[in-house]
């Protein structure tokens, strides 16, 4: 079985050092913030080469609460790309938002900004940019579009942790990053856990005290916040895989070239593709044929795992069919029956990465 992710194989690659991590943590009994949560925000930032981070309990609680800290005024419409995971939408209606959904480019699947300049509105404050499977978006083009109509540009990363544009890093190029550590990850918890990163110290500060009851000492709350903190066996869980990351990325950019030289030219097959000047993370390998449901039940067969992400674009959900825009020709919309997700990982060989480009191409062949 080729799995499409295999976390218990990662695990005993880092046995030794994740176990200690952990028995340190019920050693000090050190559950909620301490030195790991701190530490944890201290190299994650580093490592994002961004000036704050601050842990939060998840990626949609990260989205949330940048929201929340930039005040929008009540009501304000926030662009978010059709193609993603709702909680890329549903923390911007859960503050009191109007969520406006925009298309995604064919080859890379992130926002299109010329879609984008088409939805502003006198009510649009603000554009949240999906660095969706790994791919950081067309961050130039998007600033230029913030700055030109007054927005806030804030980074869903939460596929794209190590992911770089033109030399820096996802997450520090809007006002403020969010990043989910969900198992799955490029880089996962043990359970939920996320961060908010950003070079505005007090943006930051702001955040953290949402986070944490809106207070600054133990008992000294200067507003209603909320309960949203990065746990200390979380926070030393991801300390040990953030030291591996960086090859992991490598790992999965190996998989994908061999993919992508394997996999080239096979008629009805559609490819992701790479931005010029970014380093895409490879959180997943999605490709597109109209043969999806037909390729994965023979890969299954073939005893190769695959997903999709996602099955049904995000103005097409129940939740959001009052917008109206379900019926719009959007290429997303038009798309999500397409779309399939390869194995993709460090759990995955060379040789692993070659099964799959054959049987893939015995099914069109």
């Amino acid at each position: 079985m080729i799995k499409f992710l295999d976390l218990y194989q990662q695990y005993q690659g880092i046995r030794q050092e994740m176990d200690a991590a952990i028995a340190r943590v019920i050693q000090q009994s050190s559950f909620i913030g301490g030195e790991d949560a701190a530490a944890f925000e201290k190299e994650f930032g580093t490592f994002q080469q961004a000036t704050h981070c601050v842990g939060v309990a998840n990626g949609t609680d990260a989205i949330e609460i940048v929201l929340e800290a930039l005040e929008l005024a009540h009501g304000s419409e926030v662009i978010v790309p059709a193609n993603s995971f709702i909680a890329s939408s549903e923390a911007v209606t859960r503050s009191g938002h109007r969520v406006i959904f925009a298309d995604v480019l064919q080859d890379t699947y992130t926002l299109d900004p010329a879609d984008v300049v088409r939805r502003i509105t006198p009510k649009t404050r603000a554009i949240v940019a999906v660095h969706l499977y790994g791919q950081p978006c067309r961050m130039d083009e998007l600033t230029a579009i913030c700055r030109t109509h007054n927005l806030k540009l804030i980074e869903d990363a939460a596929q794209a942790h190590g992911a770089e544009y033109k030399g820096h890093r996802v997450g520090t190029l809007g006002v403020a990053g969010t990043f989910s550590f969900y198992p799955g990850k490029n880089l996962g918890a043990y359970g939920d856990a996320g961060a908010i990163t950003t070079n505005d110290i007090d943006l930051a500060l702001k955040c953290r005290m949402i986070a944490n009851h809106g207070r600054t000492g133990k008992y000294d709350h200067r507003f209603e916040g909320r309960n949203s903190r990065l746990d200390g066996l979380q926070a030393a869980v991801l300390r040990v895989k953030l030291r591996h990351l960086d090859n992991w990325i490598e790992r999965r950019n190996r998989i994908a070239a061999i993919y992508g030289d394997g996999l080239a030219g096979l008629r009805g097959l559609a490819l992701p593709m790479i931005e010029a000047g970014t380093r895409h993370a490879f959180h997943l390998y999605v490709v597109r044929t109209e043969k999806r449901e037909q390729l994965a039940k023979f890969l299954a067969e073939c005893e190769i795992q695959t997903g999709v992400h996602y099955p049904i674009a995000l103005p097409k959900l129940q939740a959001y069919t009052y917008l109206g825009q379900d019926k719009e020709p959007m290429f997303a919309n038009r798309a999500d029956s397409t779309l399939l997700s390869l194995p993709m990982g460090d759990h995955l060989s060379d040789a692993d990465a070659r099964a799959v480009i054959q049987a893939v191409r015995r099914f069109f062949e």
